[in-house]
């Protein structure tokens, strides 16, 4: 069987099935595990990716605007004659967010043309924590791997459940959970949805904004201070830490952020929202670590400082 994964949580997925071996084509954003970059590469954006997060996000609209009101949204785009030479059994996709990767709609046109027995597609909708076991028992099912999607399942499970104990533990000795901001986009400002607040709450955590199965909403700094979290994570979509890290001095040169509570006692953070938290796949998992390492500093040590998150330096 030959696979082609065209977004980075599929592969993961597949890859986490034993199904390494199968996969014949990736996303241009497909890179873990690392061995997966040797594959051919069959989607690219339809715009320049780099700039600022206020430059992307602009891009992102236009391309939106300027999309006909009949046809879907897709700011990517196939390259279909190398993906039609690979000659898949089977397409990963996504049908959860146009922003994020290649839509069903795209995929759908892309494999209408061919001749002869066509791929199956099967397409993903994360908008909560269930719905990633679910599109990991679909990528099991399609694939013929039952059993080890069962086994995938219950041992990510599992693992969740053992960190969400520590979280509960160590709010409750704590006295009272901490109040938690999760940023997925800096400019203009977007909280974190879907799974990211039912990862807050597992962590022992009060999530204030974003609503658990729904999409990401947009939030102002105006709200944030309203709010005045103990905490903020600040996670884009997409963004590594380095990215991250060049784009933060946007928030810090905003004379509200630097009045909000979490920012004057230190207790602001940056993590790779692009490889942990806004990839729905097995890595959920190093996400609740992660919250787990930040919320309770010294007391959770899971090895991600460093590499999934930094603390923010104190004021200068």
């Amino acid at each position: 069987m030959k696979i082609a994964s065209l977004i980075a949580s599929s592969t993961e997925i597949a890859c986490a099935l034993g199904l390494e071996k199968n996969l014949v084509a990736r996303s241009h954003e497909c890179d873990f595990p690392l061995s997966v970059r040797k594959l051919p590469q069959v989607t690219r954006p339809r715009f320049a990716v780099e700039g600022t997060s206020r430059e992307i996000d602009e891009r992102v609209k236009k391309s939106v605007l300027e999309t006909p009101a009949d046809q879907a949204v897709s700011i990517y785009e196939i390259d279909r004659k190398v993906l039609q030479s690979l000659e898949p059994d089977v397409i990963l996709t996504q049908s959860q967010c146009e922003v994020c990767a290649v839509s069903l709609s795209e995929v759908e046109a892309a494999v209408a043309g061919w001749l002869g027995k066509k791929p199956r597609l099967v397409s993903l909708q994360p908008n909560a924590l269930a719905d990633i076991w679910l599109d990991i028992k679909k990528v099991a099912e399609a694939t013929g791997v039952t059993q080890q999607g069962e086994r995938l399942i219950t041992s990510l499970k599992g693992r969740m459940s053992g960190a969400a104990k520590v979280g509960k533990i160590l709010s409750q000795k704590r006295g009272a959970p901490l109040k938690v901001a999760c940023i997925e986009w800096i400019d203009p400002l977007m909280a974190a949805g879907n799974w990211m607040p039912e990862h807050v709450e597992m962590a022992g955590g009060i999530n204030l904004f974003g609503e658990a199965g729904k999409h990401s909403p947009w939030m102002t700094l105006d709200q944030l201070s309203e709010k005045d979290p103990d905490v903020i994570i600040v996670m884009p979509c997409g963004f590594d830490l380095r990215k991250t890290a060049e784009e933060f001095p946007t928030l810090q040169k905003q004379e509200k952020w630097n009045s909000l509570r979490a920012v004057q006692e230190n207790h602001v953070y940056l993590a790779d929202g692009n490889q942990y938290f806004n990839r729905p796949g097995p890595r959920v998992t190093e996400a609740l670590e992660i919250l787990l390492e930040i919320l309770y500093p010294g007391k959770v040590d899971a090895g991600h400082e460093g590499t999934g998150w930094c603390k923010v330096p104190g004021r200068l």
